[in-house]
Parts: structure tokens; C-alpha cells; sequence
């Protein structure tokens, strides 16, 4: 159940990141989506009231390599290298989540 609970919120974190990106109104991006506005405000104050995370600051750097990376500064102190990829920032972020 909690697996099942967890793909809801990825999907709906990627449906609500969607909609801001494109800039249009929620009625309109669900109506092109088949989605209810219910639905969308359900999971976007649900997703909002989560704890957030507890690193401080993302800043990227110039690679010297041909390969971009992102460089991570926990509040920690501990600075993480990450390829600029897609995958490689959900499995950073996923193991963040996974922390909480």
C-alpha cells in the first residue's frame, strides 16, 4: 500500500511541476488532461505539507569535463557531485526523500 501511495505522489509531483511549467491556468491543464481541479488542489496541498528537506543551498558550477554536473552543498558541509542528467537528480532526490 505505502509503495502504491508513493507512485501517486511521484506521478502527481511530475503532473503538478507539468502544470507550472506550462504556464497555464489549472482549469485549462486539467481539462486538456482529463484530470478534475478536485483532484489537482488535493495533491498540491498535500504534496506542499510534506516536511521539506533539510540541505540548504544548489549551485552549479562549470564543468571541466565535457560532462555538466551539479554541485550539492548539504547544511552539513558536505558538497555532492552530481551529473546534470534526469536520472541521476531523481536518484539523488529520491534518496533524500527516502531519508526523512
Amino acid at each position: 500500500m505505502e509503495q502504491k501511495q508513493s507512485e501517486r505522489q511521484k506521478h502527481w509531483q511530475v503532473v503538478i511541476a507539468e502544470q507550472a511549467a506550462s504556464r497555464k491556468s489549472i482549469r485549462e491543464f486539467c481539462r486538456e488532461r482529463k484530470l478534475t481541479e478536485h483532484s489537482f488542489y488535493w495533491w498540491r496541498r498535500q504534496l506542499r505539507e510534506e516536511k521539506p528537506m533539510s540541505f540548504a543551498l544548489v549551485e552549479t558550477k562549470a564543468a571541466v569535463a565535457t560532462e555538466a554536473k551539479l554541485e550539492l552543498r548539504l547544511s552539513s558541509g558536505e558538497v555532492l557531485q552530481i551529473p546534470a542528467d534526469v536520472q541521476s537528480l531523481r536518484v539523488v532526490f529520491e534518496a533524500l526523500r527516502a531519508k526523512r
